[in-house]
C-alpha cells in the first residue's frame, strides 16, 4: 500500500460509516413514529375534524361537528377488508352500548359506496350496525390521509383528534374510548 492509498481509504471508511449511520437513525426514526401512531398519516392529536362530512342510508348528511359535545369513535372500513370484517362485531357492540355517553360511526370507503355497504349489511344482520358513507370525494379529507384500513379515530367533545390508530386489536377501541371518557 502506498501513502497515497491509506488517506482515501481512510475517506471511504469515513464515507461508508457515515451512510451506516444516516440509514440507523433513519431506521429509528420511523420505529418511533409506527410506535407512536405517526406511520398511518391521518390527521395528528388535536386537529380539528369537525367538518367531516357523511351521508347515512336515507342520504341525510352529517358532520362530526353534529356530534360537539360528545366523545366520538370514528371507524373507516371496507367490506372487502378482512380485518375490517373482523372489527366489525366489536364496533357494533360499542355502538349499539354507546347511548348518552359516546358515539360510534363506522365509515365504509368502498368505491361503490351504498352499493356495496347495503348488501354487506344485508347479508350480516347479525351486526346490527349502522353505517354510513363519506359524503363525496372530499368528506374524509379533514382526517388527512388514510393509509390503511380499519383505521380508528377517537375525536374529543370539541371535534378534535384524541388519538388514532391502523389497524385491528381487539379491545383496543373500548380501551381508548374508555380513556378518552375519562378526560370529561
Amino acid at each position: 500500500m502506498s501513502d497515497a492509498y491509506v488517506p482515501e481509504s481512510r475517506w471511504r471508511t469515513i464515507a461508508a460509516a457515515a451512510l451506516v449511520g444516516g440509514g440507523l437513525l433513519l431506521a429509528g426514526v420511523v420505529a418511533v413514529r409506527a410506535f407512536t401512531g405517526g406511520a398511518e398519516g391521518g390527521a395528528s392529536a388535536g386537529t380539528d375534524v369537525s367538518r367531516v362530512a357523511f351521508r347515512d342510508a336515507e342520504g341525510a348528511r352529517h358532520t362530526l361537528a353534529d356530534y360537539k359535545g360528545q366523545v366520538v369513535l370514528v371507524d373507516v372500513w371496507a367490506t372487502w377488508c378482512p380485518p375490517c370484517r373482523k372489527s366489525l362485531p366489536e364496533v357494533a357492540e360499542l355502538q349499539r352500548a354507546g347511548g348518552d355517553r359516546y358515539v360510534v360511526l363506522p365509515i365504509s370507503v368502498d368505491r361503490g359506496g351504498w352499493k356495496d355497504v347495503q348488501p354487506y349489511l344485508a347479508q350480516n344482520p347479525h351486526l346490527g350496525l349502522t353505517a354510513f358513507v363519506p359524503d363525496g370525494p372530499g368528506g374524509l379529507e379533514p382526517f388527512g390521509e388514510i393509509r390503511g384500513i380499519p383505521t380508528t379515530f377517537i375525536i374529543d367533545r370539541q371535534g378534535r383528534v384524541l388519538k388514532s390508530w391502523a389497524g385491528y386489536g381487539e379491545g383496543m377501541a373500548k380501551r381508548a374510548l374508555d380513556e378518552a371518557l375519562k378526560g370529561r
